[in-house]
């Protein structure tokens, strides 16, 4: 090993403890990935990999229609048609209201992949219900905060599209290949989370003490409509229904990403009759954000893993892992929910890993998707695991409560879910 080798240790240390004071993602891992390549004289890569990364044309695509079509139903207000349409046959389940509400939250994270957009779209609706019939409001928001996996569905998710463009496969082939165990792991997190409320002795009819309806900021979320429209309802799944019918009915035709978001634009448009005008602005500008948000995350995460590979820690780090898959899977497991918990985001972590390591699956005994998949899961639960998450931080203020009793529920929940997960990948 190389004193290059040891630096970049020690450059590694300092980037989690600058990304755990939250300093900004992509400044930290672009300088400790240029700073890197400049200790292994080979500054060149640096660039290389940024001029690579930010003209990758899968994933700004997929990225940025996606973000571009969020922006229009936010703007529209479709969404909160879709929840309201979807949380109005839960008023009278008593206890069973809990597991019905995260299967309800996780059909809809399809559409709204952000995690704090959908705290802010679904949690004054579904906290505020399960507080009225008896649940704690900690519990109550760690059913909302704890119900984001289903998002994996969606072809419009980052991480979905970054993995699929490493394992040279169809985005909708690498989503049919996961969604058994998505769909099994939101069962799983219903699960635990519904016994660890009998657990915490969270549910009573007459309600808690303190945790009447007053006592909830209902203004830090948007109001929903009274009555549901069941165009506008609709148009949130649009997308994923025509990418879903076309990969079984007519996969020849190669329809991508991007291609269902715009339809999607076009219907809203039609159906809400809003002003053209202001639908193409913010589409452009939800475009501009994903690039600048979650392309410009990936960027610099890839700088950060060139780093990595001039200094030689990708090659050691690789070849010791070839000797045993178990460890692979446990750095996939490990590594990005540690850090998702400790900065209230896994994608920092999630994409250095799925950037420097995922690629070399093979090597060790596993493929791309299996363990890029892993890694996106277990950044996933960090996050619904930390307090600082803006999403936690949401469904914690919808509630009333702090964002650690929040967490004190949701935490033990993911880490019996990964540990499902890391079991039977």
């Amino acid at each position: 090993m190389t004193w290059t080798f040891w630096a970049a240790l020690v450059i590694v240390v300092l980037t989690i403890a600058a990304l755990i004071k939250r300093y900004e993602t992509r400044l930290v891992l672009l300088t400790a990935g240029f700073v890197m390549t400049l200790l292994a004289l080979d500054p060149m890569a640096a660039f290389k990999q940024f001029d690579k990364s930010m003209t990758n044309a899968s994933l700004i695509i997929a990225i940025c229609s996606s973000m571009g079509f969020a922006g229009v139903m936010s703007l529209t207000k479709c969404d909160l048609h879709l929840v309201s349409l979807l949380t109005k046959p839960l008023r009278t389940l008593g206890v069973l209201l809990l597991p019905c509400c995260m299967l309800v939250t996780g059909f809809i994270s399809v559409a709204i992949s952000s995690f704090a957009g959908l705290c802010a779209a679904v949690g004054p609706t579904m906290i505020i219900l399960m507080v009225r019939a008896g649940f704690h409001p900690a519990i109550a928001a760690a059913a909302v905060a704890g119900s984001t996996v289903p998002g994996f569905l969606s072809p419009g998710t980052s991480h979905n599209v970054f993995i699929s463009k490493l394992a040279e496969m169809p985005i909708m082939e690498y989503i049919y290949a996961t969604a058994p165990r998505t769909i099994g792991l939101l069962f799983v997190i219903t699960i635990f989370m519904t016994l660890l409320c009998f657990a915490y002795k969270d549910y009573k009819k007459g309600g808690f003490e303190g945790s009447s309806i007053a006592g909830i900021d209902v203004s830090k979320g948007p109001e929903l409509p009274e009555k549901a429209n069941l165009l506008f309802a609709f148009a949130p799944l649009l997308p994923v229904v025509i990418l879903l019918g076309f990969s079984i009915w007519a996969p020849e035709l190669k329809l991508s990403v991007a291609t269902a978001m715009l339809i999607g634009a076009v219907y809203a448009i039609a159906v809400t009759r809003s002003n053209p005008a202001d639908i193409t602005k913010k589409f452009f500008d939800g475009m501009g954000r994903g690039y600048g948000n979650i392309i410009g995350i990936i960027i610099a995460a890839g700088v950060f893993a060139a780093g990595l590979r001039s200094c030689g820690v990708i090659d050691v780090f690789v070849d010791y892992l070839r000797h045993s898959s178990e460890v692979a899977k446990l750095g996939a497991a490990i590594g990005p929910y540690v850090l998702g918990v400790m900065t209230g985001s896994g994608d920092a972590a999630t994409f250095a890993f799925n950037e420097a390591v995922t690629p070399h699956a093979a090597q060790f005994g596993m493929t791309i998707p299996d363990l890029g998949y892993l890694a996106s899961i277990a950044g996933a639960f960090g996050r619904a695991s930390s307090p600082l998450a803006g999403g936690m931080i949401v469904a914690a203020g919808i509630a009333g409560v702090s964002p650690i009793e929040v967490v004190k529920r949701t935490a033990p929940v993911m880490l019996l879910a990964l540990v499902v997960l890391y079991v039977i990948s």
